[in-house]
């Protein structure tokens, strides 16, 4: 009888451990949301930044609603059609995870059902976030919010069901440890939509190729933002492992948090250097991008690597985005935060850098995963962004954008003691 009481005991012990350790890590994304926000309104123009804090504010809270609503259901269905379509329900029921956790064994649940919903619910609002950034400056406020609701209800969590629910990616073996496609190119390839249909800044592209620059009003803030993420990141990576509880694994989220950390910083400092051969200056948007770009590329695969090989794989990410955004101007796609290239092109990088230490990985299941979540996830966007642009619009018109999206979207500027002539500029 003692024995069977300590053998509960140490079950109940580690459950309650899991679920903290699980809700910590959720706590730690949710506060990318501010991460973004930060980021996004210092690469922004003055008289946009009120705007742009909107939209990453009411995203975060409509990504939570929807995703309560519908979303979650979608993207872990209790009765899937088949491998491709998941099923639908609403609401969350009643959280009964504890009631056999006594019972011991590997079918024993390890933490709360409702911790693993909240931390499904903040990597939803992250995707989103991705979209903001890439369409700041020119996209009406309700617009992007109307597009939030779809995103968060249905098209992210289709593909997410693919890999995360048991879908067919999951099956195919396709490997994506805590989201470099799932969430951060399915981010990035409906932010590329969005920046297609709502076409470049006026100003920032001029004839014979020349690109403008378009300063942010606060780089302080930016580089606040970058290292917010880069700090939720260790939730976002290290929660994917699930679980705490024991030696082995308490071990391997150490890993995780030492490659996580080892990939951004190369990330940063590659990037810089590129920056710093190409155009002679060492350029801060690339130093912050540089460092979004590693966590985006280690994403895929945090635990395997030895943190010489993360270190290797964040440095080719930060390479890989310096020249994707010199892409993205060269065919005159506006990204003002770099979202695309960042989310888009180090996470195709990262989740192909799998195959250097995850045996269970193939190039043909990457590839199938990759070019599946993207498809979905452009086309989708592309078709529910048209519908909202020829029944409320998307782009504000050229006196609204001249004239600054926070006196006309919001009624007030961020930095009002500076007088209109700052906030306009």
């Amino acid at each position: 009888m003692e024995m069977q009481f300590m053998e509960t005991m140490v079950l109940e012990l580690g459950y309650a451990l899991d679920t903290f350790y699980f809700l910590m890590c959720t706590a730690l994304v949710m506060w990318m949301a501010a991460g973004f926000a930060m980021l996004e309104s210092g690469l922004v123009r003055a008289k946009n930044t009120v705007e742009i804090l909107n939209k990453n504010a009411l995203l975060y809270g409509i990504a939570c609603i929807v995703y309560l609503v519908v979303g979650y259901n979608i993207m872990y269905p209790a009765n899937p059609v088949n491998s491709v379509i998941p099923g639908i329900d609403f609401l969350l029921g009643a959280d009964n995870s504890t009631a056999d956790v006594t019972a011991g064994g590997d079918d024993a649940p390890y933490y709360s059902a409702m911790a693993d919903f909240i931390f499904q619910a903040v990597f939803a609002a992250a995707t989103m976030s991705i979209v903001s950034g890439a369409v700041a400056e020119r996209m009406k406020l309700w617009p992007f919010l109307v597009f939030a609701v779809v995103m968060v209800a249905v098209i992210y969590p289709v593909e997410g069901y693919w890999k995360w629910g048991g879908g067919f990616l999951y099956q195919l073996g396709f490997q994506d440890f805590a989201g470099s496609v799932v969430v951060h190119m399915a981010g990035a390839a409906a932010a590329l939509a969005a920046v297609i249909l709502v076409g470049p800044r006026k100003g920032r592209y001029g004839g014979n190729g020349e690109v403008r620059a378009i300063p942010g009003a606060n780089l302080p803030l930016a580089t606040l933002g970058m290292f917010i993420l880069w700090m939720g990141w260790f939730g976002f990576n290290g929660g994917s492992e699930l679980k705490i509880a024991n030696v082995e694994e308490a071990n391997a989220v150490s890993k995780i948090f030492v490659n996580t950390n080892a990939a951004a910083a190369a990330g940063m400092v590659v990037a810089a250097l590129v920056a710093r051969y190409l155009f002679g200056k060492t350029d801060l948007t690339m130093t912050i991008n540089g460092a979004l770009a590693g966590l985006v590329a280690i994403t895929a695969e945090p635990l395997q690597p030895s943190p010489g090989v993360a270190s290797l794989i964040g440095a080719v990410g930060g390479v890989v985005v310096v020249f994707s955004v010199l892409l993205m101007d060269k065919l005159k796609l506006d990204d003002p935060v770099g979202a695309v290239s960042v989310h888009g092109a180090a996470g195709i990088w990262g989740i192909f850098a799998v195959l250097i230490s995850n045996p269970d990985a193939t190039f043909t299941g990457q590839l199938i995963g990759t070019v599946a979540t993207f498809a979905w996830m452009f086309i989708a966007s592309y078709i529910v962004l048209l519908v909202i642009r020829a029944v409320m619009g998307l782009r504000v018109s050229a006196e609204e954008e001249a004239e600054g999206m926070d006196l006309h979207e919001c009624g007030m500027h961020a930095y009002p003691e500076f007088g209109p002539e700052h906030v306009n500029r």
